[in-house]
């Protein structure tokens, strides 16, 4: 597709595609652990979209300083974090209810940086919505994996500061690559025993990179056209959907479905969400006084 042809679809729609792309890519990754392990298609997802990346961009990494290196270093390190983690929820928690929780770092990062009374109201709405899924004891649902998906949130929000950082000492997405391949890096030990699986049977192989694509090259295209055109507190307010949009995946993919319960706590959060994110980017853009 032609860069002009993009430009001519509406910049909500291209968000929205990134969020149904992102989770369909972790559904799928799901349907993978059984034949490589849950380490074994986060270090395929990485893997393949770092070569991919690095191959079209082809970063002129000699010319960088320390600086860049160790911003990219500082992403890489973000990145394997939180892919692995997330993945590791994923063996025991419904892809719906992990990005629920996993939500609350980035919800956590904006509360922190609006301090403002009416985003305490917002995150005691997230607490809550995630209360109902910690203290339903008759879900199946352990805990360790809830905690597991929180940790991932909090590996979220250190990729949101790092993935900022970056982007003031390395030009364009050069960064995004090299930091995929040094997170590749980081995964490959516990996620290598796993991954081989995929070279002696094609099929599975290309499901990963499939997975990698969907995951990780596509919504990040598709969010980075989309923000040129689009003001953040829009943008923020379609993100809160990535936890429905989960839940569809979940249930179309994985045949997940989540009960009332769950159903409820994802709408809580996802309206916390939204709310934080519009609030704090209308603060953002009016003038100082």
């Amino acid at each position: 597709m032609s860069k002009v042809s993009v430009d001519r679809i509406p910049a909500p729609l291209l968000v929205l595609t990134g969020i149904a792309s992102v989770q369909t890519g972790s559904a799928i990754a799901r349907t993978l652990f059984d034949e490589l392990g849950a380490t074994g298609v986060a270090f395929l997802r990485l893997a393949i979209a770092a070569v991919l990346m690095l191959v079209i961009l082809r970063p002129a990494v000699r010319t960088w300083s320390r600086k860049a290196w160790r911003a990219a270093a500082l992403l890489g390190v973000a990145m394997a974090g939180m892919n692995v983690v997330f993945y590791l929820s994923l063996k025991t928690v419904p892809l719906g209810v992990a990005v629920t929780v996993e939500y609350l770092g980035p919800l956590l990062l904006a509360l922190v940086q609006t301090r403002r009374w009416v985003d305490l109201g917002w995150a005691l709405l997230a607490g809550a919505g995630v209360a109902l899924l910690g203290l339903d004891t008759t879900s199946g649902i352990p805990l360790a994996g809830l905690l597991l998906a929180f940790l991932a949130g909090l590996f979220w929000v250190s990729y949101i500061l790092a993935s900022s950082h970056i982007g003031t000492v390395v030009p364009g997405v050069n960064g995004l690559a090299v930091a995929l391949a040094i997170s590749a890096v980081i995964v490959l030990p516990m996620g290598w025993s796993g991954a081989s699986e995929a070279f002696s049977e094609p099929s599975l192989l290309l499901v990963a990179g499939a997975v990698a694509v969907l995951s990780s090259i596509i919504p990040y295209g598709l969010e980075l056209t989309a923000l040129r055109r689009l003001p953040t507190r829009v943008f923020g307010v379609l993100m809160s959907l990535q936890p429905a949009a989960a839940a569809i995946a979940g249930l179309l993919i994985l045949d997940q479905r989540l009960g009332a319960r769950e159903i409820v706590a994802l709408v809580m959060v996802s309206a916390a969400s939204a709310g934080i994110s519009y609030h704090h980017s209308r603060l953002s853009a009016e003038p100082a006084a």
